[in-house]
């Protein structure tokens, strides 16, 4: 199983320098992918501004929306054509597109966009995504075109049986934007179910997040971060979020050892802090 790392672009007060320090060592480290977490009421950089900023000073690392919320993102042909210039910038065959309809209110208020409305543009969203990146009917227009065949990686996110038949039917696999190693493996068998039903060969690539804070100001760092941005579900859920959080070398394996036994192929960590420092502490527990 692959492991990837989050940058802090959702940490408070995290700088341009400490999120370009944070992807050079990251990729220097041998992680496998950089995520970012999209909000818009939220103090966090904007995922694909990050990504390019990681972009920049990196060459091999996967350069991942983890995920995009797609309706209050952009309209999907610019997420298309973002995406497809972020790969061609970065080399090829590193931007991956996490993209989910998402379930903060707030974020939908202050965009204009109905919530009820999700469901249906994401149906119409990776449809055109996929037309745009494949270069067929009106995506033949849009570019920069990848070179080489290679181009971006589609991964749609979301919990329902609708979101698991748009993987199927345009994705490249599927991303868990959060929860334990036994809801990973049933959505699993929906997304195969899926898979399954469109006729598609191979294997879905699939992807999983959770969180790690270690080091001596772990249980501060995790508890400042994790309770200010899941304080919205209330405070039990926050807390039990918080307490998720790995804060040890043990942890962050026993982690990877039941998300991969669960069938995934990649584990993202998110930070709960903007300290480099915390790049080397993770490396030191999975590699």
């Amino acid at each position: 199983m692959r492991i990837g790392i989050g940058l802090p672009n959702a940490v408070a007060g995290t700088t341009g320098g400490q999120l370009r320090d944070w992807a050079r060592e990251s990729e220097a480290a041998g992680f496998s992918t950089l995520g970012t977490i999209d909000r818009i009421v939220y103090g966090n950089y904007d995922p694909l501004v990050a990504l390019a900023g990681a972009a920049a000073v990196t060459e091999r690392i996967r350069l991942a929306s983890t995920v995009a919320l797609g309706p209050v993102f952009a309209p999907a042909a610019r997420i298309a054509k973002q995406f497809l210039s972020l790969d061609a910038l970065a080399g090829g065959g590193r931007a991956v597109l996490g993209i989910a309809p998402g379930g903060r209110p707030d974020d939908y208020e202050v965009t204009g966009m109905e919530m009820s409305e999700r469901g249906r543009w994401m149906d119409h969203a990776v449809a055109q995504i996929r037309e745009v990146w494949d270069g067929t009917g009106d995506g033949e227009r849009i570019g920069p075109r990848p070179a080489d065949g290679a181009g971006p990686t589609l991964l749609v996110g979301g919990w329902v049986d609708a979101a698991y038949r748009r993987a199927a039917q345009y994705g490249d696999g599927w991303i868990m934007g959060g929860g334990s190693p036994d809801q990973f493996r049933q959505s699993l068998e929906g997304l195969l179910a899926a898979w399954e039903r469109e006729g598609r060969d191979g294997k879905p690539q699939t992807a999983a997040l959770s969180y790690f804070a270690l080091g001596p100001d772990g249980e501060r760092d995790a508890q400042a971060y994790l309770g200010d941005y899941y304080a919205f579900l209330g405070e039990e859920t926050a807390r039990a979020i918080t307490s998720g959080a790995a804060r040890d070398a043990d942890t962050v394996r026993a982690y990877i050892a039941a998300f991969e036994e669960a069938g995934c192929d990649e584990l993202i960590f998110f930070p709960c802090s903007n300290d480099p420092e915390q790049v080397g502490l993770l490396a030191e527990a999975v590699f």
